[in-house]
């Protein structure tokens, strides 16, 4: 399990006035959500589906596919290791830097690793020539957008390395698919190949992290082969109400991806300006930047201690070292915050 990871303010016992260490949605307006979770106390007395079959129904009526080729799991974290499991000990390559746990269930369960660098130089290795891992490997891990750097592959890349190696399978994590403006592949795009299958999550994009609600959607024979290893009642009662609420009113919860982009550009910009880091190219709303003073860890403790700003510590992705950072775009005060501390932090040097 991965330590290390964002969004922990718990470990400082400190108020979080700015939380730019979660990739999660800041601007969701919950109130309507939170009122339906309290009436719907009562019912933690009884248990949920033991297979979230209802609400898996009506999401995957929301995406216009098969019921068979979806299920529901608690958050996207679950499908990485029902996954590792249902393949256990193959060959696994990982694309890296990227989100650990990809690594941590595989080795769970006993698969040979290989990893490769997320430039884009590995994708058209992996298309033109024969010695990439990805030629190599049963299964696939990618990001896309990739985690921490929020940096997408084009999407006729991905399809093409999909369609070359039609006998390993590829698992794309698009967990931030709303945050980007960039074509991502689409559910019916991986649906319709046998060796795709996608995760994806409602914690980022509706900013309910601590439900743990997520996704993954394959061919029937995929799904039903990953599914056959979920445990009764891994989404929870509460978990499965919020699901059921927020696809009855997703429509109030528009995220303006254009807006989030062109804040998350300025806040790149300011952080760089204030020559404290360099930030690393970025197509969704998170960024990874690499330090020009001090470290990760240091930085990290002066802002939750000084500022009640929380970033991550991005030196435990692997490839990353105690110089990188990520920070995630939130509200336009919230980041002059950031920027100003920065600016504090840099004059220590």
């Amino acid at each position: 399990m991965i330590r290390g990871h964002g969004d922990d303010g718990y470990r400082y016992g400190l108020p979080v006035r700015a939380n730019f260490s979660s990739n999660a949605w800041y601007g969701a307006d919950l109130q309507g959500l939170y009122a339906h979770l309290a009436a719907a106390m009562p019912s933690l007395v009884n248990y949920p589906e033991p297979d979230s079959a209802q609400l898996g129904a009506e999401m995957s009526a929301a995406m216009s596919i098969p019921a068979e080729c979806l299920c529901m799991t608690a958050g996207a974290t679950e499908a990485f290791y029902l996954i590792a499991l249902a393949f256990r000990s193959r060959r696994s390559a990982i694309a890296v830097p990227s989100f650990r746990e990809y690594e941590d269930a595989c080795t769970l369960h006993d698969h040979q690793l290989e990893f490769f660098t997320t430039a884009p130089s590995a994708w058209e290795t992996a298309l033109h020539e024969n010695d990439s891992p990805i030629a190599h490997a049963d299964l696939v891990w990618l990001c896309n957008p990739n985690n921490p750097d929020g940096r997408i592959i084009p999407h006729a890349t991905l399809t093409a390395l999909i369609d070359r190696y039609p006998q390993r399978l590829f698992i794309i994590d698009q967990s931030y698919a709303a945050f980007t403006d960039k074509p991502v592949l689409q559910i019916a795009e991986a649906i319709e190949r046998p060796n795709v299958i996608l995760v994806g999550s409602l914690t980022k994009q509706y900013g309910i992290a601590g439900l743990r609600l997520g996704w993954f959607a394959a061919s029937a024979p995929l799904v039903q082969k990953v599914a056959r290893g979920k445990i009764p009642w891994s989404v929870n009662r509460l978990a499965d109400e919020a699901g059921h609420y927020l696809l009855a009113h997703r429509d109030e919860f528009s995220l303006d991806c254009k807006a989030l982009l062109a804040e998350t550009s300025r806040l790149a910009s300011a952080v760089e300006a204030t020559g404290v880091a360099r930030v690393l190219p970025s197509n969704c709303h998170f960024f990874a930047a690499l330090l020009n003073y001090g470290d990760a860890p240091a930085l990290k403790q002066y802002l939750v201690e000084r500022h009640g700003l929380l970033i991550r510590d991005a030196s435990n992705f692997r490839g990353y070292d105690t110089r990188h950072i990520r920070i995630a775009t939130q509200r336009p005060e919230e980041n002059e915050w950031l920027i100003n501390a920065l600016r504090e932090w840099k004059c220590q040097y």
